[in-house]
């Protein structure tokens, strides 16, 4: 996402959105001297999923089971900025993946709510990472962005290659990301995958919640339908008929799939065909919430009605891009999956 030259994209958001909660921007520039410590992946307690570990996301709202045990396929997802507020300690770019506090934030929410939706067919691999604060994407400074987007980077790299020699064992490969964790997963892809013979490997890129175009993975195409394989799937969830102010930094050529239909055209899709959403509480699935539109980049969908939907005031729909739509991405892995080991 472009500065903008104006007006303070960090004032903007803010005045905009709540989604993230955001309430903090640091004001001091990077500081590579004061680092948090280096992950080791080999401790189990530095991933914040995996198959053999009680995690939240074994969790399954009621009527669904975590079949991670029998799964044919891992998933490799990376999660989104849940580092928002003002930091507590000498670490202000990157978190510490040893804060306690921010761990139990990103476990109950976005492990919880995004990384369980895949455990119905695939082992799930979620790595915690130094992420970047919500400040490198507000920051004026590009140079302190790219620092702090490539520390985290670092990190997410370092668990896929831990990840691909102790866990994989020649496994088909689905990754799903996140928003921050979006921008990351296309550098994995493009680093890892594209020309190369793990890319035969990958089942599908689920990269929601940021802008992805065509020409940033040039050998993946998008997804075209629902059973589609060895693509990739984006989307960026908004009130109908609401255009963002920052549209034209990266949304307007952003690819948009519609999550229910798993097409890519402009097609209503009325939420009778929608097969479910999580929101809280998580344990409920609620079928047919949801509406959905592809419109120029962007996904476009009628505010939703459940209990306590009336304190849902922004028009930015960024938190609930996966668990919306969560039995319709959960059941379309599941079609994908099968339709991978048909063709093998």
């Amino acid at each position: 996402m472009k500065t903008l030259t104006k007006i303070s994209l960090c004032l903007l958001l803010l005045r905009t959105s709540t989604i993230l909660s955001q309430s903090y921007c640091i004001k001091l520039h990077f500081d590579t001297l004061i680092l948090p410590p280096v992950p080791d992946y080999s401790n189990a307690a530095s991933w914040a999923a995996l198959p053999n570990k009680k995690d939240y996301a074994d969790s399954t709202p009621a009527g669904l089971t975590d079949n991670q045990a029998n799964a044919l396929a891992d998933v490799f997802y990376i999660y989104p900025t849940t580092y928002t507020d003002k930091p507590r300690d000498k670490y202000l770019w990157n978190a510490d993946i040893g804060n306690k506090k921010l761990k139990k934030k990103t476990d109950e929410t976005s492990i919880l709510y995004q990384a369980s939706l895949f455990n119905g067919s695939c082992k799930v691999y979620a790595p915690y990472y130094r992420q970047a604060h919500y400040s490198a994407f507000l920051t004026e400074s590009k140079l302190d962005k790219k620092r702090a987007l490539e520390l985290a980077y670092n990190d997410v790299k370092a668990a896929f290659e831990y990840y691909l020699k102790h866990y994989n064992n020649g496994r088909p490969i689905v990754i799903a990301s996140h928003s921050q964790g979006t921008v990351h997963a296309v550098r994995l892809l493009q680093e890892f995958f594209l020309n190369q013979p793990l890319q035969n490997k990958l089942i599908v890129a689920y990269l929601v919640g940021m802008p992805v175009n065509v020409d940033s993975l040039p050998t993946l195409s998008p997804c075209r339908d629902s059973l589609q394989i060895n693509c990739f799937t984006c989307w960026n969830t908004f009130r109908k008929n609401y255009i963002p102010k920052y549209y034209a930094y990266g949304l307007v050529n952003a690819v948009c799939t519609n999550p229910i239909s798993w097409t890519l055209d402009d097609a209503y899709v009325a939420a009778t065909n929608s097969k479910g959403a999580v929101v809280p509480p998580y344990s409920t699935v609620r079928p047919k919430l949801c509406d959905a539109q592809v419109h120029q980049g962007l996904l476009w969908i009628t505010k939703p009605k459940f209990p306590g939907s009336f304190t849902i005031r922004t028009p930015i729909y960024h938190a609930g891009d996966y668990n919306l739509f969560y039995m319709d991405v959960r059941t379309n892995l599941d079609l994908r999956i099968r339709t991978y080991f048909k063709i093998q």
